[in-house]
């Protein structure tokens, strides 16, 4: 009888916590969730997925530090781990509210590394053609490229070493090229069906380009 008791105890112990994770992520989506919250997001997706931990990390410290500075998205942040192979899903993109983590293919410079491989030289520098490194915003108005309609979101630079991505007209953009691991002129280049995906939820969205420096 003590056993069943215990047992029932518990049971109606994780029934409430997870009644109370359920509560908080269907009323606080598009709130800033608490800093303890964010503490349990980033233990969760420490635990459960493949980023690079370092990258994590400095995602979650610069993001709340930051988020209510920079007007950053209350619901997501994502990472581009470019430590990681092209052949591999190597965007990010963390719930802040869940923990939950979704991934999608995105394509480096050009001259930061071979086809396929991994970024192995970035830089902030016009004209380089490298993937840039560092914190970013994504922007909230969507358009289309001139030349190659690709559908893109805009990116600023949030730190002095890449306050020019504006004037590198570094995108968040849409190519055919990705399914084929094909490389960009710096920009992070997704495939053109995760659009609907990734779009929506990086509008104001914290984005970490992790390169290894």
């Amino acid at each position: 009888m003590k056993f069943k008791i215990i047992t029932s105890s518990l049971l109606l112990l994780l029934t409430t916590t997870l009644d109370a994770k359920s509560s908080y992520n269907d009323w606080h989506f598009g709130h800033y969730v608490s800093k303890s919250h964010l503490h349990y997001v980033f233990n969760k997706v420490k635990r459960t997925s493949n980023v690079s931990q370092k990258a994590l990390a400095k995602t979650f410290n610069y993001y709340e530090h930051n988020r209510y500075r920079k007007h950053l998205s209350k619901d997501f942040i994502a990472i581009a781990d470019y430590t990681k192979l092209a052949t591999q899903k190597r965007l990010y993109i963390i719930n802040l509210h869940t923990g939950a983590v979704s991934r999608y293919f995105v394509a480096h410079g050009v001259n930061s590394g071979a086809k396929g491989g991994r970024v192995w030289r970035s830089s902030n520098v016009y004209g380089t053609n490298m993937t840039p490194y560092g914190f970013f915003k994504v922007g909230r108005k969507e358009g289309k490229t001139v030349k190659k309609r690709h559908n893109y979101l805009p990116i600023d630079g949030l730190e002095w070493k890449n306050r020019n991505a504006r004037k590198r007209e570094i995108l968040l953009h849409t190519a055919s090229y990705v399914s084929r691991l094909g490389r960009s002129n710096g920009c992070f280049a997704i495939l053109p069906e995760d659009r609907w995906k990734v779009f929506p939820r990086l509008k104001s969205a914290l984005l970490y380009s992790y390169t290894g420096r």
